[in-house]
């Protein structure tokens, strides 16, 4: 058998019937399916697993429960009910999407594949899984989930992440995509990869699809989808003050707008390593290790006073906060731990 022998319409059924007895339907953004709750849980989705998003979701839907109140939000508030979930650029992205609602399409999510896909954050496939699931429409999905489970099923070899591979997958979803159900097949796909194709310990005995599935048939399920090559992580360095003034408040400096952690709040970077230029008292803290995807981040930390800095603590942009209520900003993970153990 052959990835063109296989049925469409049969995978398409089989999967249907088992989603609609094994399959997830009370997650928050399933249950009121409006465009714009379906869009911030596809973002949030991106590169995070569900049981970390409902958490951040109903908070988030708490503060902004409409596209409208996103729109007109500061990003610092944005980025505050962010805070944790990482990658940022998401939450740069969903406000900014939002305000070009506004500005561009009535106040509403556009309900067209271009011109969500021309939306800041939204790529092919999250555009075309808005589609599906707020408005039913059928768009074929290609997020990681569907990656693993169609590579599988069609012995697509190689890494999706290659241009040809990539084309493949998505000429396969394509193909598998049905009429009808559009909603329900992309969430059953989804929740397939989710639960039982799983990168590790897939469950195929399990599987709706598994009778024709070519590489549990070749038994090579866990050689797909193929592995990115590997590439030596860099590790990075950097020097940040922490500045105190008489008030015990500490010294946050907004971060530039791109780049890592950005639009955040965090302590002042030092051009110098290690040991800035500014007065004579000063104590080391503990380092603390980040890893970004791409690479590794060293964070050493200097605790100095604001007489000792003066001019750094009276730069432009700069904000004074208690230690215990800088959870109010948009931080990053180590910066409010740091802050948390500052604070107690």
């Amino acid at each position: 058998m052959t990835q063109t022998d296989i049925d469409p319409d049969s995978f398409a059924g089989r999967l249907l019937d088992w989603w609609r007895v094994h399959g997830r339907h009370d997650l928050p953004w399933q249950i009121d399916r409006s465009p714009y709750r379906v869009w911030v849980s596809e973002i949030m989705l991106q590169q995070t697993q569900v049981a970390t998003v409902v958490p951040y979701f109903h908070r988030f839907m708490d503060r902004f429960p409409d596209l409208e109140r996103l729109a007109r939000a500061d990003l610092d508030d944005v980025l505050a009910a962010w805070t944790g979930l990482g990658y940022y650029a998401r939450a740069r992205n969903l406000h900014a999407a939002a305000r070009a609602c506004i500005d561009r399409h009535g106040g509403a999510l556009p309900a067209d594949a271009e011109l969500l896909h021309a939306l800041p954050g939204i790529g092919k496939s999250t555009a075309h899984a808005i589609l599906a699931q707020a408005w039913n429409r059928r768009a074929a999905i290609l997020d990681g989930n569907v990656k693993r489970v169609l590579s599988r099923h069609a012995a697509i070899e190689g890494w999706p992440g290659r241009r040809a591979v990539e084309k493949a997958l998505w000429l396969e979803a394509e193909r598998r995509t049905p009429e009808t159900d559009a909603a329900d097949y992309t969430q059953a796909v989804m929740d397939l990869g989710a639960t039982l194709c799983t990168a590790r310990s897939p469950a195929c005995s399990a599987c709706p699809v598994s009778r024709d599935c070519l590489a549990r048939k070749a038994g090579r399920v866990s050689e797909f989808p193929g592995r990115k090559p590997k590439k030596k992580r860099p590790q990075r360095r950097a020097l940040y003050l922490v500045i105190r003034n008489q008030d015990d408040e500490v010294l946050l400096m907004p971060r530039p707008p791109s780049g890592i952690w950005g639009g955040l709040w965090c302590f002042p970077e030092s051009a110098s390593h290690p040991s800035p230029r500014c007065g004579s008292r000063r104590e080391s803290l503990a380092s603390i290790v980040h890893e970004f995807s791409h690479f590794r981040l060293v964070m050493d930390f200097l605790h100095v006073d604001d007489e000792d800095c003066r001019k750094i603590a009276d730069s432009p942009g700069g904000r004074w906060v208690k230690p215990d209520q800088a959870d109010r900003l948009g931080l990053p993970r180590p910066v409010q731990r740091l802050l948390k153990d500052l604070g107690s």
